[in-house]
């Protein structure tokens, strides 16, 4: 329960600074921040690219210990979309990340949505679901007019 503290203490603002916090604890493997992220509920769920259903506080934070012991994760958010509501808003990215293995970085691209919820600690998040994208997903997106008709 003191973390719940910790927590409502540390993360303030809206959606997009509890996404903006997410991020950079992603690029600075800031497990105890990253967590600060997610929603104190039992049902919070996230997928990681091609990845099970993990559901809870113990299986999200145990699956990002294992991304984390290979480094940090340099992710660049390259285009938002987004759904906003009184109570959640949901978020759709295009995400570039970088990995490097031994001397050589690649880099792959992830389409995910990331939904966040007013609780009472604040704008969290409840869901990050991730999947596999390419370098093509932002071109077609750039290329299709923001026009309703």
């Amino acid at each position: 329960m003191a973390k719940a503290k910790i927590r409502a203490a540390t993360l303030g603002g809206g959606a997009n600074e509890i996404e903006q916090a997410f991020y950079d604890a992603l690029h600075k493997a800031d497990i105890e921040k990253l967590m600060a992220c997610w929603a104190d509920e039992d049902e919070i769920v996230c997928v990681h690219p091609g990845g099970m259903r993990l559901v809870g506080m113990q299986d999200i934070r145990e699956s990002f210990e294992s991304i984390f012991s290979g480094g940090a994760l340099h992710v660049n958010v390259l285009s938002v979309k987004k759904v906003e509501s009184l109570t959640s808003v949901v978020h759709n990215v295009l995400e570039q990340i970088q990995v490097t293995l031994g001397a050589e970085t690649q880099e792959a691209y992830v389409i995910a949505t990331n939904v966040y919820q007013q609780t009472p600690q604040g704008w969290r998040m409840v869901l990050h679901h991730a999947s596999p994208g390419n370098p093509e997903s932002l071109q077609s997106e750039m290329d299709v007019p923001n026009v309703l008709h």
